[in-house]
């Protein structure tokens, strides 16, 4: 498994600023204190952490899976961040608003079938929902309850969102191979997410 320096730099960026949008929109207080100009740096280091560690790792496995599955496929495959969305999602989660673009994994080599580039697709929300499983031990420990809580719901909205077979989302590549395996994985990575939201919430 190759990156190089630009994809290295784009997969850090959108990272950061993923954590940030988030830390914004999930803390308002945070938020608050940035358009005012009154916040301190040591109020920011917790909801940004545990944002990055949630969202962040979220987001950057999502992406590599889609990479790793790419290239055992025989593809050149690598992340291109997306910076006007990236800004957009900082000001967003500024603003209040959930939005998040950051760019994706663009691969292509030697001509390969629907099943493969369903299956390329299928993997980033498949991670999403296995992480939503690493995270939710950490519901019941005190200490990590509110990492565990953005974890679990935050992994299991992206796998839903991006089964959605709609533009480049993975549910329409999906969908383009079978449409029984489609409404399987959609009907499974959307009702967790309704679940998630409904019962384990983010923690902020």
């Amino acid at each position: 498994m190759r990156f190089s320096t630009r994809e290295v730099v784009d997969l850090g960026a959108a990272w950061l600023a993923l954590g940030v949008a988030f830390a914004l929109f999930l803390d308002r207080g945070l938020a608050f204190g940035l358009l005012w100009g009154d916040l301190a740096v040591a109020r920011a280091v917790e909801p940004l952490l545990v944002s990055m560690f949630t969202v962040g790792v979220g987001f950057l496995l999502h992406e590599l899976a889609h990479k790793v599955v790419a290239v055992r496929f025989g593809q050149l495959a690598e992340f291109r961040a997306d910076y006007g969305m990236l800004a957009l999602a900082i000001g967003a989660g500024l603003a209040g608003f959930l939005f998040a673009a950051p760019g994706a994994v663009y691969h292509g080599g030697r001509p390969i079938t629907k099943r493969q580039v369903g299956l390329i697709a299928l993997a980033g929300p498949a991670t999403n929902v296995v992480l939503a499983g690493v995270f939710a031990p950490l519901l019941v420990l005190p200490s990590l309850g509110t990492v565990g809580q953005l974890g679990v719901t935050i992994n299991l909205i992206l796998a839903g969102f991006n089964m959605i077979p709609f533009g480049p989302l993975d549910g329409r590549k999906v969908l383009g191979w079978s449409t029984v395996i489609f409404a399987v994985s959609f009907v499974i990575c959307a009702g967790l997410a309704v679940l998630a939201l409904l019962f384990v919430g983010t923690g902020f």
